[in-house]
């Protein structure tokens, strides 16, 4: 067992060589130090299951803002570090610093709080919310969320060990994490000023968040006539506009806008594209660009032509004004070249996929050092945790969504293999594919008997599969950080746990806080929402409820989605200079508003880089991370506060 301190540890990035067993035994005697230092403290998770639920609100505002989320690990542990050194000040060093093992034991909370639960509410729930009009009773969404969460958690016990411990993958953001979490714990000057430039910037995200969405707040408080008279006059000196919308040369309509066709001003946004990069910032421009300026009016023109030719159905529904959505039709090509974009890429690294399924082989005969094992998650604990997550997700499908018991254990069965690929793939690329595991879901139950043409059961089906995929790949993350840090993983998989119940806490009354019917929800214009109803649309009502230019779309981004991947893996130096497929996707699904705000925070970052390569690197990625969190945690509270205001009204 290593008793290094945090000042002399290295961690083993080159990895361990030898038989599973003999990696097993090199890393319990050069890295372990669970022992040595405290780890799974009730401070560390309470620290955890406080940032996490802030969090699990942040992603649920961009989930539904933006279509993404953002990883909750480093800003978890750069912000726990400063506040936790902060109260050790305060109180005169009556208590102790949080050691290094137990920061990383409150990230895994942090991020089972944060990541495994809000992905849910804004995917499926948010799209059945849209299908069917109606909000589903609190107690569904908690006992979905709470157990498609869960099962991810324990179905990432048998992965870690094959995945992390015997074969090594990378898992580049748990690298990211325990080299974070060291160079804080280095006493490094350089490292207190990334923390301190992580807080700095999530101050100034929530201003700009105070500033842009105040106003919702205040127009809610007149209408309510609880408007103190000094709100009203600041409100109406000191803001931030929605938006400035584009007009002149910029608007290529000669009548109406165009929704989305502005400059948006959201540190959120820019941050979104400091952290995404050029490439795809610049594919997400460039494929809105085409939309907003090449295929929107060409379309709109020919709309005119055919009106009142039998048979023609308008690509866009356009107002008296003359303003239209481009994305409400683009959304289709959009998520088409996604999804297949998605698969090739699955596809072609189908021999990483096949790996995948060798999780078993040789665990159970195999002499592993005792000393070693008795610190791992045993296999047992996967079994016993699954019983009552199954029981209890069946039951929940069953009554609320109508889902038979043997689909709804079918879904538990392939949440099994389909977080086998999508943790593997992160493992290897640090991106996950979970909406196409969704996707995959939603393609297997259009076909089933009892699933096949009900959309309800098509969407929560395919939730079931995408949470738990999405929470196991987050954890077995969380997992690489532990283990090149020497944690003992049985009390981060508790902390893991732990979490869970602090994200369900949170997420569920933000997320009817937040929208609290579905005209709150359309207000948001959610993209990855509208993706997953457009899937369970097309699925269940079939083609002919679309517009022939839609299916072109389709068809089109379909061939795209195929292409681009199939040229990466072909000329993998070509890469840099092809789009993005994901970006070009996207693209289509997002206000062009949003596009641009990508762009103006990937050429900023660029511009740092030829300034200064070496201040970018350090300084860029905790800045965008904090205007991020910043921003959209302020703008999810000012419109759980308007709920807020709305409900008291009432009484």
């Amino acid at each position: 067992m290593n008793n290094k301190n945090d000042a002399e540890y290295e961690l083993p990035l080159a990895g361990f060589q030898g038989t599973p067993e003999e990696k097993d035994r090199q890393w319990f005697e050069q890295c372990y130090r669970g022992d040595s230092q405290r780890q799974l403290t009730v401070r560390a998770v309470i620290m955890g299951g406080i940032l996490g639920m802030f969090m699990a609100v942040s992603n649920l505002y961009t989930t539904l803002k933006i279509g993404w989320s953002f990883g909750v690990s480093i800003t978890a542990c750069v912000i726990s570090f400063v506040v936790w050194n902060t109260i050790c000040r305060l109180l005169g060093g009556r208590i102790s610093r949080m050691s290094v093992l137990e920061n990383n034991c409150m990230q895994s909370t942090a991020t089972a709080a944060g990541s495994s639960t809000g992905a849910t509410m804004g995917t499926a729930l948010g799209a059945l919310l849209l299908i069917t009009g109606v909000q589903q009773p609190w107690p569904v969404a908690a006992g979905f969320v709470f157990f498609t969460a869960l099962l991810g958690v324990f179905l990432a016990i048998p992965m870690k060990r094959q995945m992390i411990n015997h074969e090594q993958l990378r898992f580049p953001s748990g690298i990211a994490t325990a080299e974070t979490l060291l160079s804080l714990y280095s006493k490094s000057g350089e490292s207190l000023k990334q923390a301190y430039s992580l807080l700095i910037a999530l101050g100034a995200g929530a201003l700009v968040g105070v500033l842009h969405n105040y106003a919702l707040l205040v127009e809610q408080l007149k209408l309510k006539n609880r408007l103190p008279h000094w709100l009203e006059s600041l409100s109406g000196k000191l803001y931030l506009p929605d938006t400035w919308d584009f007009m002149g040369f910029l608007n290529p309509l000669t009548r109406g806008q165009m929704v989305g066709l502005a400059f948006e001003p959201s540190v959120m946004l820019i941050g979104a594209g400091m952290i995404t990069g050029l490439r795809v910032s610049l594919s997400v421009f460039a494929g809105s660009a085409l939309l907003y300026y090449v295929v929107a009016p060409h379309l709109l023109a020919l709309d005119a032509a055919n009106a009142g030719v039998a048979g023609w159905m308008p690509s866009f529904k356009v107002s008296p004004e003359g303003n239209f959505n481009p994305t409400r039709w683009a959304l289709w090509g959009g998520t088409a070249l996604m999804v297949f974009a998605s698969l090739t890429q699955v596809a072609l690294n189908w021999r990483t996929v096949a790996r995948s399924f060798f999780i078993f082989k040789k665990e159970e005969r195999s002499a592993v050092d005792s000393a070693a094992a008795a610190v791992e998650v045993p296999n047992s604990w996967l079994f016993i945790g699954l019983v009552p997550i199954t029981i209890g997700l069946v039951i929940v499908q069953y009554f609320a969504f109508h889902i038979a018991v043997w689909l709804g254990l079918l879904s538990v069965a392939l949440s099994f293999v389909l977080c086998l690929v999508c943790c593997r793939v992160t493992g290897d690329t640090d991106t996950g594919p979970v909406g196409a595991m969704g996707k995959v879901t939603q393609l297997l139950y259009a076909v089933l008997p009892g699933a096949k043409g009900i959309a309800t059961v098509n969407l929560m089906a395919a939730g079931t599969t995408a949470a738990a995929a999405n929470a196991s790949a987050d954890l077995l993350t969380d997992l690489k950080s532990g283990y090149l840090l020497g944690a003992n993983p049985r009390r981060q998989f508790l902390a893991q746990f732990f979490g869970v119940f602090f994200g369900v806490i949170a997420i569920v009354p933000a997320w009817y806080l937040m929208v609290p019917d579905k005209k709150a929800l359309e207000a948001f214009n959610p993209p990855a929402t509208n993706m997953w109803k457009a899937t369970a649309d097309l699925l269940t009502q079939g083609i002919d409820h679309l517009p022939h230019t839609a299916l072109i779309a389709i068809v089109v981004g379909a061939l795209v989605g195929i292409i681009l991947p199939v040229l990466e893996f072909l000329w993998p130096k070509a890469k840099s200079y092809l789009p993005s497929a994901m970006g070009l996707g996207l693209a289509w699904v997002i206000p062009f508003q949003n596009a641009l705000s990508f762009l103006i925070g990937a050429l900023i970052v660029t511009a740092w880089q030829k300034w200064n390569q070496k201040n970018a690197d350090t300084y860029a990625i905790p800045i965008a991370s904090g205007l991020v969190a910043g921003e959209s945690l302020v703008a999810a509270f000012i419109a759980i506060a308007c709920t807020l205001v709305g409900f008291l009204a009432l009484r």
